[in-house]
């Protein structure tokens, strides 16, 4: 049973979330530095490598990949369009729900990721064929629909047969008040996959809060011994385990991340 003080900073947190600007947190995150596909050691080329080398095993495969809290970006699935015939985006956020709709339908003014699909596919030895991953991308995500991890079933109404792969980006530190809340979270999500089927997670170590536009976003803090305890403690046996500690120059005044973390994780 939630108690009352856990149901509030939730409530808080719903509440704050509302003065979240996707852009603001496109500038901040996905642009340079921290998007520097120039540097090996900039903190995106990093993400990007650690999803390519899972599905490059081609064992990350099926009909569905389910992404929660996706936000507003598409980065975090440009590797898994080539091994999913259905990836569906999900965030609790209308704004970013919409963010993403201007990408899928090529709107203008919609945030351009060719250059994330262009790294991408160089790591893959295809450069020349990243207009096609694009296309492939707008094809295979057929869906962008609300959820909210706090509840048992975090995509209702939205019915889904259990998914083969999930992956979650920077979410369940980012909305969850406390540790207990967030473990909650990641028993709700695991609800929704196969055993067997891979969780693939990247998420912030050591910080307390970060920005995106006027608003100043708590996080729980966790370390690298507390996520695998969390995962392991989920019914996942951990396969891969990575860490990257946030340089001094990426450290731009937007959040305190000490570092980032990547998992690829089996659902037993």
């Amino acid at each position: 049973m939630t108690n009352s003080g856990t149901t509030g900073r939730m409530s808080h947190c719903a509440d704050r979330y509302q003065l979240f600007n996707p852009r603001a947190y496109l500038q901040n995150n996905y642009t340079s530095p921290r998007a520097n596909f120039d540097r090996e050691d900039s903190v995106v080329p990093w993400k990007l490598r650690c999803f390519a080398a899972s599905f490059s095993t081609g064992e990350i495969r099926g009909q569905t990949l389910l992404d929660i809290g996706s936000g507003p970006t598409l980065y975090q699935v440009i590797s898994a369009c080539d091994y999913f015939t259905t990836i569906i985006m999900s965030d609790y956020l209308e704004a970013n729900r919409q963010e993403l709709g201007k990408w899928l339908r090529a709107e203008p003014g919609a945030f351009d990721w060719s250059p994330f699909i262009k790294y991408v596919c160089s790591l893959e030895g295809k450069s020349d064929q990243w207009q096609a991953k694009e296309q492939r991308m707008r094809e295979t995500i057929k869906d962008v629909c609300h959820c909210d991890i706090m509840k048992p079933d975090p995509v209702h109404p939205r019915v889904l047969e259990l998914v083969d792969a999930i992956s979650t980006t920077f979410c369940l530190e980012s909305v969850c008040p406390d540790k207990q809340s967030l473990e909650r979270a990641l028993s709700n999500i695991t609800s929704l996959l196969r055993p067997g089927g891979f969780l693939l997670m990247i998420g912030a170590l050591g910080e307390s809060y970060y920005l995106a536009g006027e608003v100043k976003l708590a996080v729980v803090p966790i370390d690298e011994d507390y996520v695998k305890e969390a995962v392991s403690k989920s019914g996942y046996r951990i396969c891969v385990f990575k860490t990257y500690t946030m340089p001094p120059e990426l450290k731009i005044g937007v959040d305190d991340v000490s570092g980032v973390f990547y998992l690829q994780a089996q659902k037993i």
